[in-house]
């Protein structure tokens, strides 16, 4: 029998069979509480599958990660400090480090920026279901795909050679010389072009949450202030940003930790050569490339800890909204 078509009839019967099963079971076991119980179990009967997905594959794997951040790279006896001392110290762990700050403020900057300006630029125009379509389209790619796209716009041959980059081909029309656009490490240059790929996906991201928070802002607001002589940098400005904050906060929180984690765009694109490197492509190569599972895992925490504080600002913040409400 084609392995296909197994496949097909574990996910078509077999899926909806272990739930049924499961409600099953989970009626039957309720059965051996008395009656006043049931209302306090029965939750804990439904979260059973999820808290037990969460402690197999996110909470067990994060303790042993911790526990092998302070082991050797065979994970044969603990070294102490000796990776985190390792990770700040290393230059090439420092550059990271750098260029992570970098994709962090730029990053933020651009896509929430941006998202923010085509929001209100697009917000009373008759085309905007087709504006924001093709902004947000950029997401909807996977980030090597897109990082493959890139690689053609910045692509670059030598002097004399014909330029199958985009931006080489354009700077060849106006009589300018091809640029090696992803190995100019000077002042970070090429970091920034791969922060600028990833803004080119997020924008659309941004673009559609703040959206949606300004068709949430009252209307008589905006026209009151406008009856009373406000322009509109004075509308903006004096109703619409402060009402926004709230929204805005949230969509930084959620490109922050993208900058953070960035991976993708890095590995394809340059594989952190030409210092692009960054957080998470150092720690894939420590483990997959010098076996340093020690190294690796103490990156990793690090990273862990860098994304918390932000995680628990945004959750309290959620908080209060929630109470005021």
């Amino acid at each position: 029998m084609d392995p296909r078509l197994v496949t097909a009839i574990v996910v078509v019967v077999g899926v909806p069979a272990v739930l049924i099963g499961y409600i099953v079971l989970t009626e039957q076991v309720l059965r051996l509480f008395p009656e006043r119980l049931k209302p306090k179990v029965r939750p804990w009967l439904w979260l059973a599958p999820a808290l037990t997905f969460l402690l197999v594959w996110l909470i067990y794997p994060t303790i042993g990660t911790a526990i092998r951040s302070f082991q050797n790279s065979a994970g044969t006896k603990f070294v102490g400090f000796d990776n985190f001392v390792y990770v700040f110290t290393n230059p090439a762990m420092q550059g990271a480090l750098k260029n992570n700050a970098i994709w962090l403020v730029l990053l933020t900057a651009l896509a929430v920026g941006l998202g923010l300006l085509i929001a209100v630029l697009v917000d009373r125009v008759r085309y905007e279901p087709v504006a924001k379509s093709f902004i947000f389209l950029p997401l909807a790619i996977s980030m090597v795909a897109a990082s493959v796209i890139w690689q053609f716009m910045f692509a670059y041959r030598p002097p004399g050679e014909p330029q199958i980059g985009t931006l080489n081909a354009i700077a060849g029309a106006f009589g300018a010389g091809p640029v090696p656009w992803l190995t100019v490490s000077e002042l970070s240059f090429n970091t920034i072009l791969l922060v600028v790929v990833m803004a080119w996906m997020w924008t659309g991201f941004c673009m559609v949450i703040i959206s949606a928070a300004l068709k949430g802002i009252n209307p008589e607001l905006i026209e009151a202030a406008r009856v009373d002589g406000a322009n509109e940098w004075q509308v903006f400005r004096g109703i619409i940003f402060p009402l926004l904050l709230p929204t805005l906060a949230v969509v930084s929180t959620t490109i922050i930790i993208t900058a953070l984690k960035a991976f993708d765009i890095v590995y394809v694109m340059t594989n952190g050569n030409f210092d692009t490197e960054v957080i998470a492509n150092r720690m894939y190569k420590e483990m997959f490339v010098n076996g340093s599972f020690g190294r690796a895992s103490a990156i990793a925490i690090v990273l862990l800890l860098a994304i918390v504080p932000v995680m628990a600002m945004n959750i309290r913040r959620f908080r209060a909204q929630e109470a005021i409400r």
